[in-house]
């Protein structure tokens, strides 16, 4: 009889299922894609039943149908990191979970949150500043704007959590995400902080602390019927699909650091003790005794996805399979404009800023275009202003007092070679690329391993992976891709008046 785990992501554009053995082979796949939802007054979501429910079932279904269901002795879980509010019989009180610092939607609850208790108590208290990536201030629009789910809620869960809950009845929140529930979360104390919870909501509204190699619970028989699972299996707490992902490709050990070209990028540096900056993020990892710093860039592969659908119109609309051809169209013409872009400049602040700026109400911006610019030379731009946005997140977390001994690069980012060499060239670091990636459901599959006790030993996700190469900087763009950084930096500073 075999012993398999099974993951499932549901990410911003796709959810992806995967069912492995216990050495990390791959038995069996599955991929859905779906589409967020932008919505008036800065709110991004995600349809709950169809989308977070509906597709982990249609995955689970297919995927248990490949071996025998009994085979499957673990299920982890991972969801794009987000909130929604659930009854008490964890069923949704909303038809949208509200996502990440996408949406926006919270800008006038962060000012009232943070008159309330004080920008700096908050700080010392949750390890973290307050911004709209923050799921505390979106509990607090949620008691502004739908006062009744609010009141009824019987918690506020993360996307991967309201998997858990309606799989095994248990509510539960790894200690990685409670730490972005700022400023519900003590960092020092690693648990809920109720003085913090004051105006915002009750500190019983809040899910049970577990690490992410724990069990939650165990699927009970509705979970059974409604995903093909066998009644019993165990199930990991659930976690946000960047740590999961940043876990599937070997990020983790202090040091190393994932670089996610994701629809956001994602930057997510192991430590070994909690450092603290203004400008990023800090959170324990999925272990006890590990923590992060992370940096996030709002508008990565979805300014890149906007960019084809505005300019490669004709060529998606002829394109079966989705606007790949377009991408691939795009990415030639850009790879032949030298770094640089012929003096364009791109802020990629499209959705506001993340780190290391934290300004929802920044925008993005195309600098010095000429008559004889080409959508090339916008498109490579594009990948130059991401990536400039990364290397000052880098830059930050240094300051923090991080080391970053590897980067690894992860998402669909890592296709274009065009995007790698400018990050390279740019942030100045190599980047390692994983001969193949299968993503945060991959991670998932290994921490139900850990949390079942098939697996014994975190650092067996290396034997998981094989490396592919190294993206290094290339030395003869370094004074020109300087000029660039500072270029970038200083666009930000004499605009943002005119926002």
């Amino acid at each position: 009889m075999a012993d398999y785990l099974l993951g499932i992501d549901i990410g911003s554009y796709e959810s992806k299922g995967v069912l492995t053995d216990t050495d990390g082979r791959i038995a069996a796949q599955h991929i859905i894609k779906h589409r967020l939802e932008f919505k008036s007054g800065g709110r991004v979501e995600h349809d709950v039943e169809a989308i977070w429910w509906g597709e982990f079932c249609e995955i689970a279904r297919t995927l248990a149908a490949k071996v025998d269901p009994a085979e499957i002795c673990g299920v982890g879980v991972s969801c794009v990191f987000s909130m929604l509010p659930v009854d008490a019989k964890n069923d949704p009180l909303v038809s949208g979970g509200i996502l990440y610092g996408v949406d926006t939607r919270s800008e006038a609850e962060v000012e009232a949150v943070n008159a309330r208790f004080g920008e700096d108590a908050i700080f010392e208290a949750a390890g973290n500043t307050l911004s709209t990536q923050s799921m505390g201030p979106k509990i607090e629009w949620l008691k502004n704007h739908e006062p009744e789910a609010h009141r009824r809620a019987a918690a506020f869960l993360h996307g991967a959590g309201f998997v858990v809950a309606r799989l095994t009845g248990e509510r539960a929140m790894s200690h990685y995400d409670a730490a972005f529930y700022a400023p519900l979360y003590d960092l020092s104390a690693q648990q809920w902080n109720p003085d913090m919870c004051e105006g915002i909501c009750a500190p019983g509204q809040l899910p049970t602390l577990k690490w992410t190699d724990e069990i939650a619970g165990r699927i009970t028989g509705a979970g059974a019927a409604a995903t093909g699972l066998v009644e019993g299996t165990p199930v990991t707490t659930g976690v946000s699909d960047a740590a999961a992902e940043a876990l599937s490709i070997g990020v983790a050990t202090p040091g190393s650091t994932m670089l996610m070209y994701g629809s956001a990028a994602w930057l997510t540096l192991i430590t070994d003790s909690p450092l603290r900056n203004r400008s990023l993020w800090s959170s324990p990892y999925h272990f006890r005794d590990t923590f992060c710093l992370h940096a996030g860039i709002l508008v990565s592969g979805s300014l890149t996805r906007w960019m084809r659908d505005l300019m490669c119109r004709d060529i998606v609309q002829a394109d079966g399979t989705g606007g790949d051809e377009a991408y691939q169209a795009i990415s030639a013409e850009a790879a032949e404009i030298p770094p640089g872009s012929d003096g364009v400049v791109v802020l990629p602040y499209f959705a506001g800023a993340a780190s290391p700026i934290h300004n929802p109400k920044a925008r993005g911006i195309i600098f010095g275009l000429e008559l004889g610019h080409t959508r090339g030379h916008l498109y490579r731009a594009a990948l130059e202003g991401v990536s400039c946005a990364v290397a000052h997140c880098l830059d930050e977390m240094r300051k923090a007092g991080a080391r970053i001994e590897k980067l690894v690069a992860v998402g669909g980012g890592t296709k274009n070679p065009t995007w790698l060499q400018a990050t390279s060239d740019i942030a100045q670091v190599p980047q390692v690329i994983c001969a193949t990636t299968i993503g945060a459901s991959y991670g998932d599959a290994f921490l139900a391993g850990l949390a079942t006790g098939l697996i014994d030993d975190r650092d067996a996700i290396g034997d998981w992976i094989t490396i592919g190469g190294t993206v290094e900087p290339n030395e003869n763009n370094r004074v020109l891709y300087a000029a660039l950084q500072r270029k970038y930096r200083e666009l930000y500073g004499q605009t943002t008046a005119l926002l």
